[in-house]
């Protein structure tokens, strides 16, 4: 499939739209939890089996990104949102199918592994256009898309939630529910498919600057950088920090004023969960298009340090006061949602837009090992303190801690941040065909 080549006066501002149409589908994953309770009863499963599907998805997003991401950039973003909505879609299907014959295992297989596919194909897809759509905003425009990912979950969970309602919560509700979600997600992501373009030159906006200025660097040569590295540790500092919170949202709320003279109500944890989604959505937007104006470095500066910062003041001070407490909360998870919203803006400055896309999804990782590490600590800290006989913000203490020493580390790596050697740059724009097929034949 050839990358779509946009039409002269084609305005740039319906690229970020369907961007979202992907985003807003596959931003879904975030809420998993909706289904859980219905599969643990109809399908007699544990917490820990019912969570496998949302595991293995991210899991795959990670690995399907990085191994993706140069079939990404060669093919274009029609062919990868269209992988995107195939494998996303049959991942709901074969769910459907799985949860129709109660056999679990086809769950697994449908949601989280080619659904975890068609989530890491789909969340890489607009990246690099965006970026040579937008060079002189590069922060806004793949913020807007990722903006739809964090805040998909807000469209998702109250309609699944309505769904297992209307259809009923056991086996053959649940898989209508599934069936409705894959046809549903596939016509709204085919409005992407279709509308998607590419820039007819390499220099889209008048006056603007050029998509191939600065310096290029090819993907492969790109994970040789000290640079690459150096950003995966920031990009996984910064997500285990933001994503502890997350995953323990509601227990760790109630937790922390459960001696409280008003103790936090099951409802009341509910909005907390749903005021930590909004500012990560909102964050993906709002940070992400200030580092345009100040600068990546200096953004993951303030994701980073301040981030420190409100984690110290939720160790020390938390507990005593509610508002200060769900304030903090609310701006780390803000670092979270803009964390990944810079980061292409970022790699773009390094490695310029060259390979960005495929760069990009390697990156993402450090997600995959986020993922893991942010509620491994929070919860088996948590675990262990608990079986020692404490109790409401004590269980959370040293975990917050180790967030505090982990986003220091992520600052001293950001500081570390310099311009890649010229020894790894592509020589020239209009060689990099020619650099790109000699590095696929020495591979």
């Amino acid at each position: 499939m050839s990358p779509p080549v946009a039409p002269p006066g084609w305005s740039r501002w319906l690229v970020p739209p369907a961007a979202l149409s992907v985003h807003l589908s596959i931003g879904q994953a975030y809420a998993w939890s909706v289904f859980k309770p219905p599969l643990e009863s109809a399908l007699g499963l544990s917490g820990t089996q019912s969570a496998l599907p949302f595991q293995l998805g991210i899991v795959m997003l990670g690995l399907s990104a990085a191994f993706g991401g140069t079939l990404v950039e060669r093919n274009g973003p029609r062919w990868a949102m269209t992988v995107a909505l195939l494998c996303f879609s049959s991942g709901f299907l074969l769910s459907a199918l799985g949860a129709s014959l109660e056999q679990y295992w086809l769950i697994v297989l449908g949601y989280g592994f080619v659904g975890g596919i068609g989530l890491g194909i789909g969340y890489i897809s607009p990246v690099s256009t965006l970026i040579k759509w937008f060079p002189d905003r590069p922060g806004m425009a793949t913020g807007i898309a990722i903006m739809g990912f964090g805040g998909g979950a807000l469209i998702a969970s109250p309609w699944s939630a309505q769904m297992l309602e209307s259809f009923g919560s056991d086996s053959s509700g649940i898989a209508l529910a599934f069936l409705v979600h894959g046809l549903s997600y596939a016509v709204f992501m085919l409005l992407g498919v279709l509308l998607v373009r590419v820039p007819r030159t390499e220099k889209p906006v008048e006056s603007g600057p050029s998509v191939l200025a600065g310096p290029q660097v090819s993907a492969k040569q790109a994970i040789r950088t000290p640079q690459f590295w150096l950003l995966w540790v920031v990009l996984c500092m910064n997500v285990t920090a933001g994503i502890g919170i997350l995953e323990k949202a509601a227990p760790m709320i109630t937790d922390f004023f459960a001696d409280a003279s008003t103790p936090v109500s099951v409802t009341a944890a509910a909005g907390f969960v749903a005021l930590l989604s909004a500012a990560n959505m909102a964050g993906r937007i709002g940070w992400s298009s200030t580092s345009d104006l100040i600068g990546r470095k200096n953004i993951y500066r303030v994701y980073l340090g301040v981030g420190a910062l409100m984690y110290a003041l939720i160790a020390l001070f938390g507990d005593s006061s509610k508002p200060l407490f769900i304030l903090s909360a609310l701006v780390i998870l803000s670092f979270y949602g803009g964390g990944f919203a810079t980061v292409p803006a970022y790699l773009k400055d390094l490695f310029g837009t060259y390979q960005v896309g495929a760069i990009h999804g390697r990156l993402l990782t450090a997600w995959s090992t986020a993922g893991v590490l942010g509620p491994l600590i929070v919860n088996w800290i948590a675990d262990r303190q608990e079986e020692a006989g404490r109790h409401g913000a004590s269980l959370y203490g040293l975990s917050f801690v180790i967030m505090i020493g982990l986003l220091v580390v992520g600052f001293v790596a950001n500081e570390l941040v310099r311009p890649v050697d010229p020894r790894h740059h592509v020589p020239a724009p209009k060689e990099a065909a020619h650099v790109e097929r000699q590095q696929s034949e020495s591979a």
